[in-house]
C-alpha cells in the first residue's frame, strides 16, 4: 500500500486476514511521534467530533462494506430521507473523507481515505472487547 494512507489495498494477504493496523501505513508510530500539541490534539478532537455521529458512522459502515454508493440506496438502507443523508455526506466530504463522483443525475460517494475503514474496526475491536469480562491486551502486547 505504500505510505499513501488515501490509497486502498487489499484487507487480505493470500486470503489471510491482516490485523487493521497492517493494514494502513501511518508513519511514524505513536511511540515515535512527539507529544501532541494544543493545535493537532484540537484537530483530531475536530475529526472525531465529526466522526461522533451515529449516523455518519452507520454512513460510512455501509460505504466500507459496498464501495461506492448512490446517495438515494444509501438513504434507503438507512432508511431516511435523501436530503438527510446528502446532508450528513456533505460533513464527511469536507472532512476530504469522502470524494464524489456525478453520473447523470445520480451523486456516488466513496471512501477516499484507507484510515477510516481501520478506524471503524478498531471502534468494533473496542466495543466488543470493552463489552466483554475477558481483560483486553495492552498497547504493549499489540506491538
Amino acid at each position: 500500500m505504500g505510505n499513501d494512507r488515501r490509497t486502498t489495498g487489499s484487507a487480505t494477504d493470500a486470503g489471510v486476514q491482516l490485523p487493521v493496523l497492517d493494514r494502513v501505513a501511518c508513519p511514524p508510530s505513536l511511540i515515535e511521534r512527539a507529544q501532541l500539541d494544543v493545535q493537532q490534539a484540537g484537530g483530531i478532537a475536530a475529526l472525531f467530533k465529526v466522526l461522533a455521529n451515529d449516523t455518519r458512522l452507520r454512513l460510512l459502515h455501509a460505504l466500507a462494506r459496498r464501495g461506492e454508493v448512490r446517495v438515494g440506496d444509501l438513504a434507503a438502507e438507512l432508511g431516511m430521507s435523501q436530503q438527510a443523508v446528502s446532508n450528513q455526506l456533505q460533513r464527511l466530504v469536507d472532512q476530504r473523507i469522502l470524494a464524489t463522483r456525478r453520473a447523470g443525475n445520480s451523486i456516488f460517494y466513496r471512501i477516499v481515505d484507507a484510515c477510516v475503514p481501520a478506524l471503524l474496526e478498531l471502534g468494533w475491536c473496542l466495543l466488543e472487547t470493552t463489552q466483554t469480562s475477558e481483560p483486553t491486551p495492552s498497547a504493549q502486547d499489540l506491538r
